[in-house]
């Protein structure tokens, strides 16, 4: 067999033993599910708030944005912190030491939180269904729209959070990469519209993936008529497409850069190296 097909089936093996491992870990569980909750419950009390020059539901215009918000969360965030405490406990080492190891490594947490980030957007989705008025779901065209929104946002976000994840070697530097993100999630009309907000702030959140996410998922799953709060009046299905698929391009050609590097450098010297700092931090 090709050493790469080889390495993509051991891949997405590995993704499948993962993915059954974080769905007995009670832990894991607990860390999909309160955010979910978290999220739910807040959805419930915004649900009889309207948006701004609209007798439509807040919430229901909220939930979206936050899928898309969660999307982007998943794919840079926690792919990242994955990738740098499994870096630190020689996880990426023993990758690097079987042929195209560190492909079937990535094949294998792409698998993983793929998986993870589209169960937990249903699992957000579906009950906000039964409390939240003015969600749309009934056409062929708000799934297909809610497919590729979906389905690009991983592409453009998953290599994203290979890079941060190379970049970084102690866990303690995460923030780095979460701060920042915080505040482009503040940016990004996530939680309210940005129309108010002064040009140059709506120039800055566009040029990142975390808004069009959030406007992809409005488009698919609010009806037509709230495209009029939109910044111009519309969807931008064509814009949204092409800010994703930038970002998609760049992190593929990036991800495989930085993480053949990253490789490179890994050794048990370093590893044990870390592992040494980290006890020394916990005692």
């Amino acid at each position: 067999m090709n050493p790469t097909m080889a390495a993509v089936r051991a891949g997405l093996r590995r993704g499948g033993i993962e993915l059954r491992n974080t769905f007995s870990n009670g832990q894991d569980l607990w860390n999909y599910f309160f955010p979910t909750a978290a999220l739910l419950v807040t959805m419930f009390f915004m649900r009889g708030s309207t948006v701004p020059g609209t007798s439509f539901s807040l919430g229901a215009r909220t939930l979206p944005s936050a899928l898309g918000m969660g999307l982007a969360f998943g794919g840079m965030l926690v792919l990242a912190s994955q990738l740098v405490m499994e870096r630190e406990d020689g996880t990426l080492l023993r990758a690097k030491a079987t042929p195209n190891g560190m492909l079937g490594y990535l094949i294998g947490k792409v698998t993983l939180m793929s998986t993870v980030a589209l169960l937990s957007m249903l699992l957000q989705l579906v009950p906000a269904l039964f409390f939240l008025d003015g969600l749309r779901l009934a056409s062929v065209s708000a799934w297909f729209t809610l497919l590729w929104v979906a389905v690009l946002g991983l592409v453009a976000t998953l290599p994203l959070g290979a890079v941060f994840g190379s970049l970084i070697e102690n866990p303690r530097n995460l923030g780095l990469v979460m701060l920042p993100n915080m505040g482009l999630i503040a940016l990004s009309g996530i939680f309210y519209p940005i129309n108010g907000y002064p040009g140059w702030l709506q120039g800055v959140a566009q040029v990142f993936p975390i808004y069009w996410l959030g406007l992809g998922m409005r488009s698919a799953l609010l009806p037509d008529s709230m495209a009029a709060v939109e910044l111009g009046g519309s969807w931008r299905h064509l814009e949204t497409f092409g800010v994703l698929g930038a970002w998609a391009v760049l992190g593929l050609t990036l991800a495989p850069v930085v993480l053949r590097r990253m490789a490179r450098r890994e050794s048990g010297s370093r590893v044990a190296a870390r592992r040494e700092r980290a006890m020394q931090r916990v005692g």
